[in-house]
Order: structure tokens, then C-alpha cells, then sequence
């Protein structure tokens, strides 16, 4: 089967090493990993993130709607203000993250993962029945990417009209880059500070704009970065990835995610009994980060071992080489009772066990690096 192509497939075609991610040709590195990792943390990266899912919400009943299929509370964003959220299934697991925009009273812009776009789409769909609500899906018609690292703001800046230092974390703008009329939110995938960029009537089957956008993005100083360094950068940031570290079988208050869940907020949520339930019931198991103190590196689907080394206590969900620390990290699961920092763990990397300890992970990278510190 043919791969699915983003606006920004000419680029990757001509510099990047394409592989397959999701059904998408996506580029997985243009120079190399480390070199592109570095770059976002010490100056300015650019990732392609068209892959993504974009919808448009609006109508009367869109804040209800939407508070009523995410579980934080949309009710109280100001105007131009975004949210960080989850939706659930009625047993509470988890159907994808996603951030949530308020444009107008009744319009909202809605951003959600590449690998369940077609599933949230019809998971919004399905749940917008008896509200008077409008859903349009624009990930086809409208690019996204993403400039990060604490050269972001001056980089985008030389592109762009308006003063983007006004645009406050989490928050979205209309603003004008390279002539054109765009969006930017400060929000991204890195810990870092930058902006998701999004252009407009910019077509699969015509993408000019997006490809002008991005070239001139290249051209201010922002070094084009593919899925490899996305991925060492998020995990350096503790930041959930869906379909390894939240998926339907996992619950927001087993990821550490207590906090994006308002049980109070007016209306309730889909999920909500089910979770109010998890909760009385206590957990079975419980997200933790790992700091790998043996030589080794961790990866998706490794055993978690308690420090005899005799007992399984869960597995890595997401792991790697942290290039920032020059050492492995991991994200995974264990029983509750080992969540406590500092308790020695072990990680079956092939035949050996090796040595590691519950850290924080949110992020596992020292705050200190950040324009901010992520909200815990």
C-alpha cells in the first residue's frame, strides 16, 4: 500500500531518510539523530507534524460538547487559550491526547495525534450527537509544523508581522508569515519553548504555501529535524507518547495524569463513573521514569524487574539513549508500591539485567534548560 504523503513530502523526498511511521512517509533523520537533538536543545529545530490531526469545532453547544468528551475542563479557557486533555472510553481507558483551543465563545481548534486521526474524528462524531455542533476535519487542508528550541521565538519572528512575544504559552494567534495568513500556537513535543505553526488553504494536492512557509522557516536559522530527535527530545521531557505509553487499556490516573482529570466540572465527562471507580478500587499499576545506572539501553516491550532480579514488574513502554544525559532512560509501568524515587529496578536488555532506579521523569532533563517548567 502506498504511503500517505504530507504537504511537506517534497522537502523530506529531496533531503530526508524516509520511512514508514504510522502509514506516513515521514522523514526519520536528515544529517543524524544526535546532531538534530542537539540543534532544538542548544538552538532551533523544525519538524514536519502534518501528520497530525487538525478539526474545527463550532456552534452553540461546542464548549459543552467538548467538556463533555474531554476530561479537563474546557469551560475555563479565556479567549485564544489552549488546554491539555484526554478523552475516554465508558471503562475509562484512554482514546488519545490531544489540546484544545477556544477561538471564539462558540469556536474551537482541536489538535490530536497522527496515528488516531481518523479514529478521533469519528470518536468526536459519534459523542457530538445531541449538540449543536459543528466538525470539520482540516487535516488535509491545512499544514502543521513544529519550531522548537530556545531560538524559536527570534526565528520565527523574522518571518512573521506580528510580535510573537506576546503570544503566552499554550495560547494560539493569527498571525502573518512570509506574507501569508497563518496560526501559531506556543506549544510543541521537546520541552522546549517554541511554536506549532499552521497554515491554512494549503492542500495535500497544493501545497505552495506550506512549502513556502517551511523553506523560509529553513532559510531563518531552523534546522529541519526528523521523527528521531522528536522522539529523544519528548522522552527527555517525560511527555506520553500514544500507543506506547497511554492507549485504551491504560487510565489518565495510571499515567500520571491526575491532573488534566476535573471530576467536579459541571456535566461530567465520558469515562468519568468508570474512573471515580479505578480510583476507590486503587491502582494496579502505575507510570514511572527510569534512570538506566548499568550500560545498556532500554527500549519499548524490555521486562522491568524488581532489584532480586526474580520478579517482573512491568515493561519499558517507551526507551532509549537521552543524548542531553548521555545515559538510558525509560518510561513504564509498575506496581505502585515501587513508585517511589530512588528504588533500584533492573531491565532485562536482551539476556542481561541490568541496573537501573525509579527517577522523575517529568521531565527526566533538569528544568533548569527549559524557557518553563512543564505543569506537574
Amino acid at each position: 500500500m502506498e504511503l500517505r504523503k504530507t504537504h511537506i513530502y517534497e522537502f523530506h523526498a529531496e533531503h530526508g531518510n524516509i520511512v514508514d511511521f504510522g502509514g506516513f512517509a515521514m522523514p526519520v533523520w536528515y544529517e543524524g539523530i544526535i546532531s538534530e537533538h542537539n540543534a532544538v536543545r542548544d538552538g532551533v529545530g523544525i519538524f514536519d507534524t502534518s501528520h497530525m490531526g487538525r478539526s474545527m469545532a463550532e456552534g452553540p453547544d461546542t464548549e459543552k460538547f467538548l467538556n463533555w468528551v474531554v476530561t479537563n475542563d474546557v469551560s475555563k479557557l479565556g479567549l485564544n487559550e489552549g488546554i491539555y486533555s484526554v478523552m475516554l472510553k465508558p471503562d475509562a481507558g484512554i482514546v488519545d491526547d490531544l489540546i484544545t483551543y477556544k477561538m471564539r465563545e462558540d469556536k474551537f481548534f482541536i489538535v490530536y495525534n497522527a496515528g488516531t486521526r481518523e479514529k478521533d474524528f469519528a470518536w468526536f462524531k459519534k459523542n457530538s450527537e445531541g449538540f449543536d455542533v459543528k466538525l470539520t476535519d482540516l487535516s488535509n487542508k491545512m499544514a502543521m509544523m513544529a519550531v522548537q528550541g530556545p531560538k524559536a521565538l527570534e526565528t520565527v519572528q523574522r518571518i512573521c508581522k506580528e510580535d510573537l512575544s506576546k503570544v503566552g504559552r499554550f495560547n494560539i494567534a493569527k498571525v502573518t508569515l512570509s506574507g501569508l495568513p497563518c496560526m501559531v500556537t506556543r506549544t510543541g513535543y521537546t520541552g522546549e519553548d517554541g511554536f506549532e505553526v499552521y497554515v491554512p488553504d494549503s492542500p495535500l494536492e497544493n501545497p505552495e504555501k506550506a512549502l513556502k512557509v517551511w523553506n523560509d522557516l529553513v532559510k531563518a536559522g531552523a534546522k529541519p529535524c526528523g521523527l528521531g530527535a522528536r522522539d529523544s527530545l519528548r522522552m527527555e521531557a517525560g511527555l506520553n507518547l500514544y500507543g506506547s505509553d497511554i492507549d485504551e487499556k491504560t487510565n489518565p490516573l495510571e499515567a500520571r495524569l491526575r491532573w488534566v482529570v476535573k471530576f467536579k466540572k459541571p456535566g461530567g465527562f465520558v469515562g468519568k463513573e468508570a474512573l471515580e471507580k479505578a480510583r476507590k478500587k486503587g491502582l494496579k499499576k502505575i507510570q514511572v521514569g527510569i534512570e538506566v545506572v548499568g550500560k545498556g539501553i532500554p527500549r519499548h516491550g524490555y521486562e522491568i524487574l524488581d532489584e532480586s532480579g526474580e520478579k517482573v514488574l512491568g515493561v519499558v513502554t517507551s526507551g532509549g539513549m537521552a543524548p542531553s544525559l548521555g545515559y538510558g532512560i525509560a518510561i513504564g509501568y509498575v506496581p505502585p508500591e515501587y513508585r517511589e524515587l530512588g528504588t533500584p529496578v533492573k531491565i532485562r536488555i536482551r539476556k542481561r539485567l541490568v541496573d537501573g532506579k525509579i527517577v522523575k521523569s517529568h521531565p527526566f532533563y533538569d528544568d533548569s534548560v527549559y524557557g518553563w517548567k512543564r505543569d506537574s
